[in-house]
């Protein structure tokens, strides 16, 4: 009795412990707020060109700036006869750059950034005097004006200078004002498209599936968009609509295997699901082998599942000195890293090994140098 009773407990475990590997993965879920956006409603950018002034002899010594500062004081109804009247120094020319948000309406304040254009030292203490900023088709969106803050310090006596941070871009907190709405379309009249921050045909599937069977009839256009059709009762409610969409939640998908390599830094990082091939390199006093070890993989109890092959890889590292480092069956490509940073191998060495393990077709990753 005893002996039926401990199978019956072996059996339950076995059963079980897959169930929970499951679980522990469908645990990662996301919101389909966080992953996708509304087609059609984005951000637009705006440009203007003005002048900071009030700077304290760390202003430019153009040319330009100067007529500007002349026109300038025209329009506000002083004559000056001559551009050289202004002293140089005291102002600069600058590009004001904005990015305005959709739905932003009449009287919205946003922030802007100034930058120099010419000579100037600093843009520190400045105000940047009313600025139009327009859209790429040329209609003036917001007006900018107000006292720019940089993130830097300049300063130099005696023909020696000093500087920590950037002192010729600045930027003016909520000095733009919006001169009119922001229109945007949330879809057509019977449907609307979601886009995904990352295309994924696994993860738009997803979404679309999640939306069909909650909310609305969805279907996926590709990896990158979901098209979700609008019920009748929420054709003048969008808002409404969007609001259930958006906080649905979805299983997350594993990622697609990447290991990004910055060559100036020697850094690697290293993405999940980064398997070798069997290979081998040889690089300087340095020798890499990776070889295949089959294995017979049973189904669990009670599944019906088939005997396969699981194709494992073990592998070994060589270094002139004699160092010799074993890895186990299943290693995996940050095994193989740790294992080379253990004997002291150079960031640049390290990044030369996986480029060729990538060439040969070994690294079953895509490899980005950045």
């Amino acid at each position: 009795m005893k002996k039926v009773i401990a199978g019956a407990i072996l059996i339950l475990i076995t059963l079980i412990v897959p169930t929970l590997e499951v679980m522990a993965i469908s645990e990662q879920t996301l919101r389909i707020k966080d992953i996708t956006h509304v087609k059609g409603i984005r951000e637009n950018q705006v440009v203007g060109y003005g002048l900071v002034v009030g700077l304290q002899n760390t202003g430019d010594n153009s040319r330009h700036t100067q007529m500007t500062s002349q026109q300038m004081l025209l329009s506000l109804g002083t004559v000056i006869d001559q551009s050289n009247y202004i002293q140089k120094g005291t102002s600069a020319a600058v590009i004001v750059t904005a990015t305005i948000p959709p739905f932003a309406k009449e009287g919205d304040k946003i922030d802007v950034t100034v930058s120099a254009m010419a000579d100037a030292k600093s843009l520190a203490g400045g105000v940047l005097v009313q600025t139009q900023l327009r859209a790429p088709n040329g209609e003036i969106v917001a007006v900018a004006q107000g006292p720019v803050t940089v993130g830097g310090i300049k300063a130099s006596r005696g023909g020696s200078s000093a500087s920590k941070g950037i002192t010729t871009t600045g930027r003016v907190p909520n000095g733009a004002i919006v001169e009119r709405d922001i229109l945007s379309t949330i879809g057509d009249e019977t449907s609307l498209t979601l886009l995904l921050d990352k295309a994924d045909y696994t993860m738009a599937s997803r979404i679309s599936k999640t939306i069909s069977t909650r909310i609305a009839p969805a279907k996926a256009l590709d990896g990158g968009a979901v098209e979700v059709s609008i019920p009748q009762r929420y054709r003048n409610d969008r808002v409404t609509f969007l609001s259930l969409i958006e906080n649905q939640i979805v299983g997350a998908v594993s990622e697609k295997a990447k290991v990004v390599v910055n060559e100036r830094t020697g850094t690697i990082v290293i993405g999940g699901n980064t398997k070798l091939m069997p290979a081998a390199v040889a690089h300087g006093g340095i020798t890499v082998t990776i070889q295949a070890e089959n294995e017979i993989v049973q189904p669990n109890a009670f599944a019906q599942g088939q005997t396969g092959i699981q194709q494992n890889a073990a592998i070994q590292i060589t270094e002139k000195q004699g160092s010799l480092i074993q890895m186990d069956a299943n290693s995996s490509l940050s095994d193989l890293v740790s294992a080379l940073n253990n004997i002291g191998v150079s960031p640049i060495d390290l990044i030369a090994i996986l480029q060729a393990l990538s060439t040969a077709g070994s690294l079953q990753a895509e490899l980005e140098v950045i």
